[in-house]
């Protein structure tokens, strides 16, 4: 793609960053195929192309600006599915953050979408808030008539049964290996992001990862600090609580790195690992932090990496009373396309004895993404039934993922979504998934 900036405009880092993205872009459509909003809408302001093109606008002419480019813009999931199949490897994720910086400063949002991105970034990230909110939409659910339609939205996107806030990232604590003469004896020693909205949705997948990586012989460590890796509000434009939760991770990975030696920084939300493994480029511009950053990012790992990692086969027994049922992989695109593992979580099923399966179009995104599906309702919701529909033709009794959101976007009582922790949890002697 050519570009016009002016020698002026190319001396603002953002825009020099944007130039060189852009001007890898071809204009070949690959991405269009792909893309979960073109499939649904058909318009080529909803595909990865025509939002480059948009973009390149923004950011050459701040004056052709208007509140459609910035509706357009607002639409992208950022589920990254346009990365894995452009021929040029252009790096749409950073040139996504450069533009929607540049659209929220010139094109203000509305008061009422403003109060729900503050109120979001305030309360999800933060596990007890989040469940107060749960609790509290109990209450609003009555008033639902009187409400204005984004909140309305929001109601129904929030879980009716509330389970106990997960203990596990509350505080600063360590879990000794199991069958390890001492500490110092363990296979691994790991830094486990706990999250934030996991803890008040589902307590038994930390549960599950700390039964698991221990009885593997790993020393998991989880920092009461890092309560939240930034993904969400950085996302939606919150870009002082996103900073606030990115440097108290950063620092209070390092100071474990640095005082008690960390083979792997896990996360087993892929949304967070995605945004983890990012840390190196966001703060690259930061005095401070840009050297520690890059080392954080260096050592991040999704669960299915370390469990790979690990001879866990030969180091557990697997329960022979089990009846393995038949499990649909879904693969949440912050997995497959934001850190590119597909085949990794599939062979760790297949190899603890369970009938896998994957859905048609798996590529294609269920519609969580963050919180998309409470700011963007409509489109989240067709891109679920889609993906519900494309689940159901597997003929499976269980649904595999690797992301908190794509679970809560996809549990149904008849047909169930857990983390993929908790079926290995189970297949090594653990217990069943609920």
């Amino acid at each position: 793609m050519q570009t016009h900036f002016s020698a002026t405009q190319l001396q603002d880092p953002q825009i020099a960053e944007a130039d060189k993205i852009l001007r890898a872009c071809v204009h070949c459509g690959f991405c269009t195929a792909t893309c979960p909003t073109f499939v649904i809408t058909g318009d080529e302001r909803d595909s990865p192309r025509g939002r480059i093109w948009m973009m390149r606008e923004v950011l050459e002419n701040p004056d052709s600006v208007s509140d459609q480019t910035a509706f357009h813009i607002d639409r992208c999931l950022g589920c990254l599915s346009c990365t894995t199949t452009c021929p040029s490897g252009v790096d749409y994720p950073h040139l996504l953050d450069i533009g929607r910086d540049r659209i929220d400063r010139l094109v203000p949002r509305r008061i009422g979408d403003r109060l729900m991105r503050r109120m979001l970034a305030m309360t999800i990230p933060h596990a007890g808030r989040f469940r107060m909110m749960m609790k509290s939409a109990a209450i609003a659910r009555w008033l639902g008539w009187a409400l204005p339609a984004p909140l309305k939205a929001a109601l129904k996107k929030l879980p009716k049964t509330i389970p106990p806030l997960d203990p596990i990232g509350a505080e600063t604590r360590q879990f000794a290996a199991q069958g390890q003469p001492s500490a110092s004896s363990a296979i691994k020693r790991v830094v486990l992001l706990a999250g934030c909205a996991q803890r008040a949705l589902d307590p038994e997948i930390n549960a599950s990862t700390v039964r698991l990586l221990t009885r593997l012989g790993v020393e998991v460590v989880v920092r009461a600090e890092a309560h939240c890796c930034g993904a969400l509000a950085h996302h939606i434009g919150e870009t002082t609580a996103a900073d606030r939760s990115i440097r108290a991770a950063i620092q209070s990975w390092h100071d474990e790195i640095m005082t008690g030696g960390v083979d792997a920084i896990v996360t087993n939300a892929s949304g967070c690992g995605t945004m983890v493994k990012d840390y190196g480029h966001l703060m690259k511009d930061d005095p401070e932090l840009a050297t520690i950053a890059r080392d954080v990012s260096a050592k991040a790992m999704d669960i299915s990496e370390v469990l790979a990692s690990l001879d866990w086969q030969g180091a557990v027994t697997l329960t022979s009373d089990a009846v393995r049922p038949r499990i649909a992989y879904h693969s949440a695109c912050s997995l497959q396309h934001g850190q590119k593992i597909h085949q990794g979580p599939i062979a760790l099923l297949k190899a603890a004895g369970f009938d896998v399966t994957e859905p048609v179009n798996g590529h294609l995104c269920c519609g969580s993404a963050g919180v998309y599906n409470i700011l963007q309702p409509d489109m989240a919701d067709a891109l679920r039934q889609r993906k519900w529909d494309s689940l159901d033709a597997t003929g499976a009794s269980f649904i595999a993922a690797g992301n908190i959101g794509c679970i809560a976007q996809l549990d149904r009582p008849q047909l169930p979504v857990r983390h993929l922790v908790q079926f290995l949890d189970w297949a090594t002697g653990g217990p069943a998934p609920r």
